[in-house]
Formats: C-alpha cells, sequence, structure tokens
C-alpha cells in the first residue's frame, strides 16, 4: 500500500510557514535562479541591463539634480552620490516588481502542485541579489576613478543591503497577495514605486529632512538602507539612532507580510 501525504492547515493559530519554506529552499533556489535566466534571455546585452538601468539613471540625476537644481551631496561627487543610491534602489525595485506579479504569472504552477506558495513572492527578491552584485562592480570601477578612499567600514554594507532585502520582501508578500485578489494592484505598484523613489534619500542627502521629521522619514526603511550603503562605500553622513525605527519597520513588514500571505493562501489557488 503507497503511502500518502496529507495536506492539512497548521494547527497553530499563527504559523509564518518559515520551517516548511526551509524544507524547500532548494525550489527557492531555482525558482531564483530561473528568474535571472529568463530575464536576460534573448536580450542583445545580457547581463549588462543590470549595469545599465542604474547607469542611465545617474546619468539623468546628475543632470537634473546635481547640476541644475545643484543639490548637495554630503561632501561627494554628486554621480558617486547618485550611483550609490541607485545600486540598491534599483535591485529593490526589480525584486518588489517581480514579487507583487509572482502569483499571477504562475497562477499554472500554483493550481496543479503543492508547495509553500510564500516562495513564489521571495524568489524575485533573491534573483535581484544578482543585479545588486553586478551593478556594485559599477560603483567600484566609479569609486576607483574618482579615487574615493575604501574603507573598513564597507565590510558593513551587507547589513544594510539586507535592510532593503528584507524591506522587499515584506512589501512582495503584502502586494503578492493583494495583486492576486485585485488584479488593479498590478498598476498602482509602479506609480507607488515613483513615490518611494523620492521618498528616500536616492537624489538628495537625508541631512536635508528637518531634524523634526526625522522620525517620520525613517518610517521608511528604505531611507536607512540607502545612507547606510551609502556611507559604508562613501564615507558619507554617519548611521544615527533613527535607523532602528527603520530596521523595527522592516521586521513588522516580515512578519506581518508572512502572516497576511499564509490567510491569503488558504483560497489561493481558487482566486488566483
Amino acid at each position: 500500500m503507497s503511502n500518502v501525504f496529507v495536506i492539512e492547515p497548521p494547527r497553530r493559530r499563527v504559523s509564518l510557514g518559515l520551517r516548511e519554506m526551509w524544507r524547500h529552499r532548494e525550489l527557492l533556489y531555482f525558482l531564483a535562479w530561473r528568474d535571472v535566466k529568463v530575464r536576460y534571455k534573448q536580450t542583445v546585452l545580457g547581463l549588462a541591463w543590470a549595469v545599465l538601468q542604474p547607469l542611465l539613471l545617474v546619468v539623468v540625476f546628475t543632470l537634473f539634480f546635481g547640476r541644475l537644481a545643484g543639490i548637495p551631496s554630503d561632501g561627494v561627487p554628486y554621480v558617486a552620490f547618485a550611483l550609490s543610491g541607485l545600486v540598491l534602489w534599483t535591485s529593490f525595485m526589480n525584486g518588489l516588481m517581480g514579487a507583487s506579479n509572482s502569483l499571477v504569472e504562475q497562477q499554472s504552477l500554483i493550481t496543479k502542485v503543492y508547495f509553500p506558495r510564500n516562495i513564489l513572492p521571495i524568489a524575485p527578491v533573491a534573483a535581484a541579489l544578482v543585479d545588486l552584485v553586478i551593478a556594485s562592480g559599477l560603483l567600484v570601477g566609479l569609486i576607483l576613478l574618482l579615487d574615493i578612499p575604501l574603507a573598513p567600514r564597507l565590510v558593513l554594507a551587507p547589513f544594510f543591503a539586507m535592510l532593503a532585502i528584507l524591506t522587499a520582501v515584506g512589501l512582495g508578500l503584502w502586494l503578492a497577495g493583494l495583486n492576486a485578489k485585485y488584479r488593479d494592484v498590478r498598476y498602482i505598484v509602479p506609480f507607488f514605486m515613483q513615490l518611494l523613489l523620492f521618498a528616500g534619500p536616492i537624489a538628495y542627502p537625508s541631512s536635508l529632512v528637518p531634524d523634526a521629521w526625522k522620525a517620520v522619514y525613517y518610517l521608511n526603511p528604505m531611507a536607512a538602507a540607502i545612507d547606510g550603503w551609502r556611507w559604508a562605500w562613501l564615507g558619507t553622513s554617519a548611521p544615527t539612532p533613527y535607523y532602528v525605527i527603520s530596521c523595527a519597520v522592516a521586521l513588522a513588514l516580515v512578519v506581518f507580510g508572512f502572516a497576511y500571505f499564509r490567510a491569503v493562501e488558504r483560497n489561493l489557488a481558487d482566486v488566483v
């Protein structure tokens, strides 16, 4: 008599599904790697798109914000200031956009086989790490070209990259679940990303934000992520106690994102 595997909802009232996701970590790896290959398959420039996206944006930012608007850049060349922020931002944006559409794009897979569904929104975020690594090479080249010294604080750059990853995972779980139920969410996400672009210190330094508004400003976890990432690479404004707010918000987004996704997952095959 063959063994029968019965899939049941968790007995605990609150379950984020992390243990089950860990057991299927190989699937997460293969889905993330598949996203990387599909994104650059049959393209003329291939992986060079990971460099061109922040590079073209930095040209626009340097021309309009650095030259015409005269926005300060914390004592470093504006081109390096802008590129350091855009390298992390574009990876975050690509991961979040992919996560928000992941359930709709994989609806045939969801309805045919069982696996932890929360892997689907996380895989595009993991795939975006490839973009981050490649684009960071461009940042290294610019830093060497401008003769900006690298310091031991650079070892902390992965911590701030992880803060951006956690933010993308948390928001991605929320947006993926919402997009599965309400298909017009996919039209709202690009507008939401444009708002986030100017709500963080990408085109301008956070030192321009009044102290009275700093606590509100750092409710956006990407503010601390980009500030800290830039400080690690360029030695701009040092981290402040307000970073604790961003870290707490990022962790809350992840925890409640997993919890919300687990609630949506129960009827996911019916609504996707």
